[in-house]
């Protein structure tokens, strides 16, 4: 292909993402007061209820509440719209491989996939309950906390977010290792220095600087840092099987011939 097909391609698959956002922003703008109970369910015995049970948060300007509506729909739509983003991101540098790097794109897709949203489930049900306990309880003898909308609800996007991505780790780490940018001895061997950096990673993708919160999300990166290393270990091993198959018969029809 021609520099000018490649740019072609590239604004034709750019496109495609920008009006899926656009129509899933909209479609999410409407049903943004159903989203952001859902949002809030795992922690609503934090928040104020009203008379049928439903989150009732504060919002102290004019515009706050249109401008949690555009946040929350734009967020969550580029949540919904991600499986579309990342295969029209995948499927653009796809004739660029070669046909052994091409049976890597699929199991990519679907593994980048699962993991994110993974991560987010994860965050949902098991991290946001202790961290808004960890907060309120921070007010406790002193203060009224007035859950102002915009505030909170940007917290738990941050949650999503930050977990969803960090546990997009173990497919980088698997990555590394098959093909051949950190060795997989170096990377066991580094373990400590490993383990500190995911503890650092972990204090930052949490924005309610709860210990609890921070140890639960550290505890999860660990996990998934060995299964990669296992997952990475188990590959090289059955590419040196295979190695060492295709080069048997070479070896036997040389010994043959002479």
């Amino acid at each position: 292909m021609s520099l000018m097909e490649h740019l072609g391609e590239l604004r034709m698959r750019l496109v495609r993402i920008v009006v899926c956002l656009i129509v899933a922003t909209l479609v999410f703008y409407l049903g943004t007061d159903t989203v952001v109970q859902f949002l809030l369910a795992p922690v609503s015995q934090y928040m104020p209820l009203d008379e049928s049970g439903q989150v009732q948060l504060n919002v102290f300007g004019a515009f706050d509440a249109f401008s949690v509506r555009i946040t929350v729909a734009l967020w969550t739509a580029l949540v919904a719209t991600a499986p579309i983003t990342l295969w029209q991101i995948l499927a653009f540098f796809l004739p660029a491989l070669k046909p052994k790097e091409r049976k890597w794109f699929v199991p990519t897709f679907v593994a980048a996939l699962c993991l994110f949203i993974g991560g987010t489930i994860f965050c949902y049900c098991i991290i946001l309950d202790p961290a808004f306990q960890w907060l309120t309880d921070q007010a406790t003898g002193f203060a009224t906390i007035l859950p102002e909308a915009s505030q909170w609800v940007d917290i738990i996007i941050k949650f999503e977010l930050g977990f969803g991505i960090g546990f997009e780790m173990p497919l980088v780490v698997f990555y590394l290792v098959m093909f051949g940018v950190v060795p997989y001895k170096k990377l066991r061997a580094s373990w400590r220095g490993v383990y500190v950096g995911l503890l650092v990673f972990s204090a930052m993708v949490t924005p309610d600087a709860s210990p609890v919160t921070m140890g639960l999300m550290f505890a999860a990166m660990v996990v998934l840092y060995e299964v990669s290393l296992l997952a990475a270990r188990v590959g090289l091993r059955r590419r040196i099987k295979r190695q060492s198959s295709h080069q048997t018969p070479r070896r036997s029809s040389q010994a043959r011939a002479a």
